[in-house]
């Protein structure tokens, strides 16, 4: 069917409709293993491709369970499953496929690109983020040092739009800082199987260790640390973490540099020019989501505006008010492609051009 007709133009009827790109190889992430896997293989499938599912090699299960419950309502061999680690990754990418959907870390996804660019291969690529909080002096203090914690610890902060970085104005220092560690400290880090639990063990032992080198690096270079928590009994022969809260945190800093996705508060203060503020969460290399929070609506729109990023959210947490009809984005080096919303959909197929230089067919005409 077409999509849109056209017209006539120099005699001729124009039609656009669309194709499907053909292969689809998504390559799913362990922090939302079936999340991710249906965002982009529904889209992919009702576009009319067929998809190769990698589940990341930290949370097969998952995956293998999503693609069992689609390949039951699909026509055999629609929607396939193939496990491993980065080398199958590499193999599947390298294949006679003709488009890769991968979500994960932006340093994977450039070797993904460059692979995928021998061939032109098609690509939607959600990468990392470094997101920023900015909380104005007219902000509600009390929600926003709630979120600042909560949206920095959710799901250990393993979330690729964690609030990493919070940038405070300096006249409320003292008083947001009691405000988050008096938020920091109803958490408690333990088995996600007691209820008591709010913050559960990170996902490996590599990942604990790149989260605690920054924050020791941070306090050797002259980071305050406001608070750490407890950890549970044999906490550290697993993968647990404590609760950090740091405060002066420099921009030179691990902590302030780099990826975190820990369960890490990390705090810096600002003049509460709105430049400024613009300037320091645009200062990284990453745009995937950012957050501003102040009680002027004016103010939030023109910083908001002004920040490099798919998703700002006033006074909220985008991802927990994400709109499925807005595309989910990447800016800068959080890649490219979309979840959700229109272009999300879209983007998993190609339009054609039928110029018709004879009577045009019934599906066509019909649409006149």
């Amino acid at each position: 069917e077409p999509e849109q007709v056209v017209g006539d133009a120099a005699g001729a009827q124009s039609v656009i409709i669309r194709d499907a790109m053909g292969i689809v190889v998504v390559l799913a992430p362990w922090n939302f293993p079936a999340d991710e896997i249906l965002l982009l293989t529904l889209p992919a499938l009702v576009a009319g491709n067929t998809v190769i599912v990698k589940p990341s090699e930290v949370a097969p299960l998952t995956g293998a369970h999503v693609v069992t419950a689609l390949q039951s309502v699909l026509p055999p061999g629609v929607v396939q499953v193939v496990q491993g680690d980065g080398a199958v990754g590499a193999a599947l990418v390298n294949g006679p496929i003709d488009m890769v959907a991968m979500t994960g870390s932006s340093a994977t996804g450039r070797k993904i690109m460059a692979a995928c660019s021998r061939d032109l291969k098609r690509l939607v690529l959600e990468l990392g983020g470094k997101d920023p909080m900015v909380v104005f002096a007219d902000a509600d203090l009390p929600k926003a040092a709630h979120d600042a914690v909560y949206f920095s610890l959710f799901n250990c902060g393993q979330v690729c739009c964690s609030v990493e970085r919070v940038y405070v104005e300096e006249s409320i220092r003292a008083q947001f800082e009691e405000l988050v560690v008096a938020e920091a400290r109803k958490h408690v880090v333990g088995d996600g199987r007691d209820e008591a639990s709010t913050v559960g063990p990170m996902v490996s032992k590599m990942q604990r260790d790149i989260v605690e080198d920054q924050v020791n690096d941070a306090l050797a270079s002259g980071a305050r640390l406001l608070y750490r928590s407890d950890l549970p009994a044999g906490g550290r022969e697993g993968n647990f973490f404590p609760v950090h809260v740091l405060a002066d945190v420099g921009k030179d800093m691990k902590l302030n540099c780099c990826e975190t996705f820990g369960p890490v508060v990390a705090m810096t203060t600002f003049s509460g020019s709105e430049a400024e503020a613009v300037a320091l969460a645009n200062g990284t290399e990453y745009g995937l989501a950012s957050y501003v929070y102040t009680q002027d609506a004016a103010k939030a729109h023109r910083v908001a505006t002004r920040i490099r990023a798919g998703q700002v959210g006033v006074n909220c947490y985008s991802l927990f008010h994400a709109n499925l009809r807005c595309p989910w984005v990447g800016h800068k080096g959080s890649g490219f492609g979309f979840h959700s919303g229109m272009d999300g959909w879209r983007q998993f197929s190609l339009p054609k051009s039928l110029v018709f230089d004879i009577p045009a067919p019934e599906q066509v005409t019909a649409r006149l």
